[in-house]
């Protein structure tokens, strides 16, 4: 722990991007777009490059990667990077014209995103500059922690980091990425509050583990916070290979939970980690990641799961409108969103007008009310 807060302590005002690329003229454009807010060095080849990153590792608060490059090219680079556990530190940003399975194999070693050739400039600038306030915030908020270690007994120590550090940072990581997510965490906590106090569906749950359970269901979908833009806001139907990309934002969020040392020692980070990757499963089984079937899937997980669907069919998406109360209900009953555990589905439909209210009070308008 004391290492990590000072690796972080090191780099968090890191303001440089390294753009990495053996084309001058792409090096040009990228330098040119990003060189009013940020410090820019540039390497011609992945050698090169992998050096930079090792020296000056300390101020890098991004990298942009070719991948076709001489010497050693843009994979061979972030594999170097995965061993010397600098991604956890430093987002690469790897930049390609190749295939699908050239992009597969980036995300695999951990590129934080792959942005496609041409660059489309105004879509790199807002997913370079997300994924960077992100870390930057993180960071931010470990240094804080740590300065304050000496101040602080260990009780108010941890309530300050979990809400100062995992809220915050949640805020910042989503609400940035997505306008609708900022109101939806914060009905997905009511709700899953509600199930958890007002039901018997988790019986024997203390006050304290329902607050640390409802708290960490805000997390639930903090991985995606790594998917593209040009997915996570599409109006359309996704593609099958957008909709695997995008899957993926349960085991990043798991992932980036893991990296948060503070949050680590929390007693939310238990309900945090497993709600962020179980909570697409399904009680027949054909969820995922991880096809978890029946109780394998935790009461908690579950209940964000519904909570989850409840609220998407109940608010307007980018891909469609609300659905009026009545067809929410029947929705979820006739299983048209995923089959639930039929227990979860008694305690849900016996509380759903209280549920309901909350977005009356929230003046969250649906069609039909």
């Amino acid at each position: 722990m004391e290492q990590n807060a000072c690796l972080s302590t090191l780099s968090a005002d890191a303001n440089t991007i390294l753009i990495v690329d053996d084309d001058e003229f792409n090096r040009a454009i990228l330098n040119n777009l990003f060189s009013e807010t940020y410090a820019i060095r540039e390497a011609k080849n992945g050698r090169a490059g992998l050096e930079e990153i090792l020296k000056n590792q300390d101020h890098l608060c991004a990298v942009l990667l070719d991948v076709i490059m001489p010497e050693m090219n843009g994979l061979e680079v972030l594999q170097r990077l995965k061993e010397e556990n600098l991604l956890e530190r430093i987002p690469v940003f790897l930049i390609t014209a190749e295939t699908d399975a050239t992009m597969k194999t980036a995300y695999e070693l951990g590129a934080m995103d792959v942005i496609e050739k041409p660059i489309v400039p105004y879509l790199v600038l807002r997913r370079v500059n997300s994924v960077v306030e992100l870390f930057q915030t993180r960071r931010r908020l470990e240094n804080r922690v740590v300065e304050q270690d000496h101040e602080l007994s260990e009780k108010t120590k941890k309530i300050l980091t979990l809400n100062q550090g995992m809220i915050e940072a949640l805020s910042t990581a989503i609400e940035f990425r997505n306008s609708e997510s900022g109101g939806h965490v914060t009905r997905i906590h009511d709700i899953t509050a509600i199930l958890l106090s007002e039901t018997n569906f988790c019986p024997g749950l203390s006050e304290e583990e329902i607050e640390n359970i409802a708290l960490a269901s805000v997390m639930h979908d903090v991985g995606k916070i790594a998917i593209p833009d040009y997915i996570l806001n599409k109006p359309g139907k996704l593609t099958p290979e957008e909709f695997e990309i995008i899957k993926t934002h349960t085991t990043q969020g798991a992932q980036l939970l893991e990296r948060i040392p503070q949050l680590r020692e929390n007693s939310s980070y238990k309900y945090a980690w497993d709600i962020a990757r179980h909570h697409h499963e399904r009680w027949d089984g054909k969820g995922y990641p991880d096809g978890l079937k029946g109780d394998e899937i935790s009461p908690w997980a579950q209940v964000v799961s519904i909570a989850d669907v409840y609220d998407a069919l109940s608010c307007k998406r980018v891909y469609k409108d609300a659905f009026p109360r009545e067809q929410v209900v029947e929705m979820i009953r006739g299983g048209q969103c995923g089959i639930f555990n039929p227990r979860l589905l008694d305690c849900f439909f016996s509380i759903e007008g209280r549920l309901a209210a909350l977005y009356d009070k929230n003046h969250f308008y649906r069609k039909g009310q």
